[in-house]
């Protein structure tokens, strides 16, 4: 069950602009040191779980998947408290056994983006930090999500690799074709830099992949359109409520994950050489494993 301090972060995609349900609501208007999120935050709880959601692509929709301040976004979602985050996706299906309205969980990621730049990592600006990203989603989150997600009634599939896009086009035949090859099961645009983020702010991160579509490799299929990712979409969200739900509900794991200690040993540089504004800048990641500024 969920401890006191447990607190669920969920980030909503595509179609999931809010959730239903949260008691003692409210917006917070956050800014970060690295900008601004995508929207303003809302808390409340579910049950006895402190939740925190966030839209990532701003309500109404108003950012594409390589403007997301994803810095931002994961920094505001550490900085109100959160312990576990979770990424809701739209994604497409690289497999036949993954039909559109079926929800997967992942257990791993292939990053093809190519323009995200800055947003990969909090690091940089005189100080680095290496952390690892082997197992990019936690175990026991993700077990978590799977047991959520059945109470949604829809078909879940446990685990598969997320193939993350640049976007915001979709895949050539031959792209997706390509990530068959590699026996990928879903394909999105907004994992990476996200999961990176997480690790490195050492919160525990699962995704559940709403699947809407079947790519553009599926002969029966034709290509995909905007009309047809909505009316999915539109059928996935009330799924991932009833998940997120179930999630809030049931307790978050105690568990240790991959994430529990990311930065420790991880960071390489001497703790006097780095800058003062890029250790105030850390703030919130780095104050565990840093001396306090100015000693």
């Amino acid at each position: 069950m969920a401890t006191k301090a447990a607190m669920l972060g969920v980030i909503g995609g595509s179609g999931l602009y809010d959730i239903p349900g949260l008691t003692d609501r409210r917006e917070v208007d956050t800014d970060t040191p690295f900008g601004r999120p995508s929207d303003r935050p809302v808390v409340g709880r579910m049950g006895d779980t402190p939740v925190a959601f966030l839209p990532r692509h701003g309500r109404g929709h108003r950012l594409g998947p390589t403007d997301l301040p994803y810095r931002a976004n994961v920094y505001a979602m550490k900085a109100l408290g959160v312990t576990h985050l979770l990424s809701v996706s739209a994604v497409g299906s690289l497999q036949n056994r993954v039909a559109p309205l079926h929800l997967l969980v992942p257990d791993d990621i292939v990053d093809r983006t190519v323009a995200r730049g800055a947003e990969r990592t909090f690091f940089g600006d005189g100080v680095v930090a290496h952390v690892g990203i082997a197992e990019p989603y936690c175990p026991h989150l993700r077990q978590a999500v799977l047991h959520a997600a059945g109470a949604s009634g829809a078909t879940v599939h446990d685990g598969g690799t997320y193939v993350c896009i640049e976007g915001p086009q979709f895949s050539t035949r031959a792209e997706s074709a390509l990530h068959r090859t590699w026996g990928a099961a879903v394909v999105g645009m907004t994992a990476m830099p996200e999961a990176r983020l997480a690790r490195e702010a050492e919160l525990p991160y699962a995704t559940l992949a709403m699947v809407t579509d079947y790519d553009v490799w599926h002969e029966g299929e034709g290509t995909v359109t905007v009309e047809m990712v909505t009316a999915a979409m539109a059928a996935n969200v009330e799924a991932g409520r009833e998940t997120i739900r179930a999630l809030a509900e049931h307790g978050l794991p105690v568990a240790s994950a991959p994430s529990a200690n990311a930065l420790a040993g991880a960071i390489m540089t001497d703790p006097a050489a780095i800058p003062a504004a890029t250790r105030r800048r850390l703030g919130v990641l780095v104050d565990r494993y840093l001396p306090p500024a100015g000693e």
